[in-house]
């Protein structure tokens, strides 16, 4: 026996987006100021990730090229006479001979400032020093000449210095053949370095030769800093070889350091800061939330005949809020797609200017997208909700 009760219509996906979108396609410049809210904050969040994850990756690489098989080793506290320790000047000889062991370089603290001229105070040393350096000094480092040439066994006996990028930039020394002013002899400058993440104290430095040094700085011939590169593999054993071999006699006063230690570590905590313009970003994508929610009242107040006019041709309150979930949701994921395109497009602006390379890891565009539709959907629920309990006769009176 046929049943007299009237079943509604089961609206296909297709007539859900068509009826969810009719509020957006009607209301264009709604529209576009409400998503805008969602746009910033997903923007905000993924330049923020993509600029960490392409600094990093940058990071990353250049320590792959620079290598993490330089060690450092510098004079430590004399624990029993007070004071600073010395390396003995053979030092970096005796390290040499350690199996695995490529490259000794070593540098020499002078007590002479280096100057532009005689006009500058002796006192305004620019945070810059002066060093004695070995001829394989930028071995060591992987270093390499920007303009001019290194210190060798022929340049490195006379008044001659290379400067570190650092220091020739705040010497205002451009090209080699310049003058500058150590303790109170002219040197003229042969070369300058290009940077050198791994010593940036060389970058800082005007580096003499040993024997310049020696003859014409008063340079004790102590070392205090050694750099050493040993091959992948030997690493860890010449660690623990290197105090014994610098200093026999005193082992415990020398200090023995990794420089890419350093950039690992940065690398590591790359994100520490990332974390406050993250949340600055989640509170943008709330406000947007926020402004979505009140966009979808608005329409609701304002399609109350519309509400009620669907349903009195049958349309059940699931629909109703189907409808205004969905509606919600578009608009969400509109600002949403914005937001990736524009996060996206400023972290590719910020890494070609830096010459980095651009990377968006896709978690942060798939986690940001995920996330505007979780706003879209809380965003649309209560109106969605007070849509579908509207009374079908006093939202056509009120129509």
């Amino acid at each position: 026996m046929p049943s007299d009760r009237l079943t509604p219509a089961r609206l296909r996906p297709r007539d859900v987006l068509h009826v969810g979108s009719a509020g957006l396609r009607n209301r264009p410049m709604r529209v576009v100021l409400s998503a805008l809210g969602i746009a910033i904050g997903i923007a905000t969040m993924i330049a923020v990730v993509g600029i960490s994850a392409s600094s990093k990756t940058q990071l990353l690489r250049q320590l792959d090229e620079l290598g993490t098989n330089m060690l450092k080793v510098a004079p430590g506290e004399d624990l029993f006479n007070g004071g600073t320790a010395k390396l003995p000047e053979q030092a970096p000889g005796m390290i040499s001979r350690i199996a695995g062991v490529e490259h000794v370089g070593a540098t020499g603290d002078l007590k002479p400032t280096v100057r532009r001229s005689e006009k500058i105070p002796e006192s305004d040393t620019g945070g810059l020093a002066v060093k004695a350096a070995g001829e394989d000094l930028l071995k060591a480092l992987r270093g390499t000449v920007g303009v001019g040439t290194w210190l060798n066994d022929a340049n490195g006996r006379y008044p001659s210095v290379v400067l570190g990028n650092v220091a020739a930039e705040r010497l205002g020394i451009t090209t080699p053949g310049q003058q500058v002013l150590i303790g109170k002899r002219y040197f003229t400058v042969i070369g300058i370095l290009d940077p050198l993440p791994l010593a940036p104290e060389i970058e800082r430095s005007a580096l003499v030769g040993w024997k310049a040094a020696s003859t014409l700085l008063d340079f004790d011939g102590h070392p205090t800093q050694i750099y050493e590169r040993s091959s992948d593999a030997s690493v860890d054993t010449v660690h623990k070889l290197l105090a014994r071999t610098a200093a026999p006699e005193n082992p415990q006063n020398v200090k023995v350091s990794s420089p890419s230690a350093a950039l690992q570590a940065k690398a590591a905590t790359e994100g520490a800061f990332d974390n406050l313009l993250l949340g600055l970003g989640g509170v943008a994508l709330l406000v947007g939330g926020v402004g979505v929610a009140n966009t979808m009242i608005i329409s609701v107040l304002e399609r109350r005949h519309e509400i009620g006019l669907r349903r009195s041709l049958g349309a059940t309150r699931g629909q109703i809020r189907i409808q205004f979930v969905t509606e919600s949701l578009l608009l969400s994921g509109l600002g949403g797609l914005a937001g990736v395109v524009l996060g996206s497009a400023a972290t590719y602006v910020f890494a070609v200017s830096g010459g980095m390379p651009w990377v968006v890891p896709p978690w942060a565009v798939g986690g940001g997208f995920a996330a505007t539709l979780l706003i879209g959907s809380v965003a649309g629920l209560y109106p969605a909700v007070r849509a579908a309990r509207l009374s079908p006769t006093l939202a056509l009176q009120a129509g």
